[in-house]
Parts: C-alpha cells; sequence; structure tokens
C-alpha cells in the first residue's frame, strides 16, 4: 500500500466514525415545529369537528383554527442539526418534554386529560357567554368504581338523596359526607328519561375510611343539547379559546370571523378567562403558511408573539372570551381590534 492511498483511509476514517455516530447515536434533545393546525368550523375525517346536535345551528364559513406544536423525539445527530438549521423548528432538552422520572405513557394520558378537560371547559364558557342553560352532568366513569355500569358519561344529574343537584360541588360534598357502604339516590336523565338508582359507596383505594361513588361531574350543556369534539391524538389545553369561539360562531346568528381565515390558541376557564400557552412561535408559523391573517394571542403571550410573527400575521391580544369575540366584530366592521403592539 502507498503513502498515498494510506494517507486517504486515514482521512476517511473519522468521517466514517462520524457518519456512523451522526445516525445511530440519539441527542438528548425534541424538535419543536409547527404542527397540524384544524378548522374548528370544519370536519376531520368526515365529522365535524365541534359537532352539536339538541339545538339550532347557524350556518358558518371562513376559519377559526386551532394550532398546535410538533414534538419530534429519538433524534440522530444529523437530523437534529437538520431541523435546527431548518429556522422553523427549536431544539430543548427533551427532560423538559418529558421527565426522566416520569414514563413516557403518564406524560400522553396527562396531555390527553389535559385537552379533554379544555373541551368541557370550552363548552362551559361558551354556554355562559351565550347566556344558555347549563346542567350538572358526569364527566367520566371509572370501570372499577361503584357506578360503573350505572351511569353513563353525559348523564345529567338531577337529583341526589332528594336533593336537586345545581353545581358539581355539591355532588362531590354530598359523597365526602358519607361512609364506605353507604347507598346514595341518584335520580338522572339519559336521552328523553329520567331514571334513579341506588349506588353503594366503595372505600377509596387509597384511603379506605374516605367513600367514592366513581364519576367526576363537570357543568355541561342541558339536554338535548349536546356538545362533541373529534379531534384524536391532541393533547394539552390550549385548543379551548378556539373551541369556545366554534360552539359561539355555530350557536349563534351571524359569522364571529366575517368569513375571514382567522387562527389562534389560548386556554380557557369555565368563567372564560384565557390564559397562555407554549410553542407560540410554531403555532404563528402553522396558521400563516395554511392561509391565516389574524391570529388571536393570550395577553402574557404577546411579547413573545410580537418579536416572533410571520411577516403579513395580524396580532390580536385576547385576555378574555368576551375580548375575542369583540376583537373579532371590530375585525369584521372595519375597527382596529387591540393588538400585541
Amino acid at each position: 500500500m502507498n503513502r498515498r492511498i494510506l494517507t486517504l483511509i486515514v482521512a476517511l476514517v473519522p468521517v466514517l466514525v462520524l457518519g456512523v455516530v451522526g445516525s445511530v447515536v440519539t441527542v438528548p434533545f425534541v424538535a419543536l415545529g409547527p404542527g397540524p393546525t384544524f378548522n374548528t368550523l370544519g370536519e376531520v375525517d368526515g365529522k365535524q369537528v365541534v359537532d352539536i346536535t339538541g339545538a339550532p345551528v347557524d350556518p358558518t364559513t371562513g376559519h377559526l383554527n386551532m394550532t398546535t406544536v410538533s414534538v419530534r423525539d429519538g433524534l440522530n445527530l444529523f437530523e437534529a442539526f437538520g431541523f435546527w438549521a431548518s429556522g422553523e423548528h427549536g431544539l430543548v432538552p427533551r427532560s423538559e418534554v418529558y421527565p426522566p422520572d416520569v414514563p413516557r405513557e403518564q406524560v400522553d394520558k396527562s396531555n390527553q386529560q389535559q385537552f379533554k378537560n379544555s373541551e368541557s371547559n370550552a363548552e362551559v364558557a361558551a354556554l355562559h357567554f351565550l347566556k344558555m342553560p347549563t346542567a350538572v352532568v358526569v364527566r367520566g366513569v371509572l370501570e372499577e368504581g361503584p357506578a360503573n355500569g350505572v351511569l353513563a358519561d353525559g348523564d345529567e344529574l338531577i337529583s341526589i338523596d332528594g336533593t336537586p343537584v345545581t353545581d358539581p360541588q355539591q355532588v362531590v360534598d354530598h359523597v365526602a359526607a358519607k361512609r364506605p357502604g353507604d347507598t346514595v339516590s341518584v335520580v338522572y336523565r339519559r336521552g328523553d328519561g329520567e331514571h334513579t338508582a341506588a349506588i353503594v359507596l366503595a372505600p377509596l383505594p387509597d384511603e379506605p375510611e374516605k367513600p367514592y361513588m366513581g364519576v367526576g361531574v363537570g357543568e355541561g350543556g342541558r339536554p338535548p343539547l349536546e356538545v362533541e369534539f373529534n379531534l384524536a391524538d391532541i393533547g394539552g389545553p390550549s385548543a379551548g379559546l378556539m373551541f369556545s369561539l366554534a360552539l359561539i360562531d355555530k350557536l349563534s346568528p351571524g359569522e364571529l370571523n366575517g368569513g375571514r381565515f382567522v387562527a389562534g390558541t389560548g386556554t380557557i376557564d369555565q368563567d372564560g378567562k384565557v390564559g397562555p400557552i407554549g410553542g407560540i412561535q410554531y403555532k404563528m408559523i402553522a396558521a400563516r403558511e395554511a392561509g391565516a391573517e389574524t391570529f388571536l394571542v393570550p395577553a402574557d403571550n404577546c411579547n413573545e408573539a410580537r418579536q416572533r410573527a410571520p411577516e403579513g400575521l395580524r396580532l390580536v391580544k385576547v385576555d378574555t372570551l368576551d375580548s375575542a369575540v369583540t376583537s373579532l366584530a371590530d375585525i369584521d366592521a372595519g375597527r382596529d381590534p387591540i393588538s400585541c403592539g
């Protein structure tokens, strides 16, 4: 082997090693970037994203898009560098998204529960805004709980032990005042019929001296009104604002967006307060690439959003559901809404 070939081989070895390492070894980072965006006034897989039955639904046009952040895990060195160099993604330590002491499945389950809670909050906030009646309803039944097979998700609770039910906390307090083995009589409405059931309270597995019925309770639409949200594989609470706006748009005359393409993000509580979210820069990119001209920004995210807004995207500052509706009305009337500055 002559010296020239030997020199070439020696020079290529580090390159080959880097290639193998770069394509095989994963890095302790995840890539965040623009995720899917969905029109809450439209359909996904043939179903309305926000499906309403039991009440007149007003026709809508245009967009009220919820936005998401994509999370890419298990990156090798080359993939991580590629996302970083793209300009549309950012790298963060994996531990910030998936804490090392928490199983991945538990993190995903928590995110899904947050999303489900955001749906419930969005429904109640919209109904309060519209001054429509609400009811105390069952929000999930534990498979191992004493109410399993008796109550079902969506049942309206009419009374408990003869006392009319007017607030979810009332049910919680009533059960907490009992003992394991006590029987409670529940009157509930399912569909068009009222039913009565006797439920024997069981001891909490971790606190056997305390009783539980095995159901979640919350506020919701009063039957026959039913609201169903049809987005799967989405996590976190940040779709709440856009879900509420979609409900208001569908349950009231006219069009909130004036037929325009509006997108946004923000958590919401049952009183209509809009809260901050993470990944605002990636959500704005996704919205603008989808065609949005206006983006609803939680007030606490305005500083960050203003610094990273894509060209051509108007940022509207919102801190409550009322302010979001007012801003959309201003845009439709040709007035300037409150902006992020």
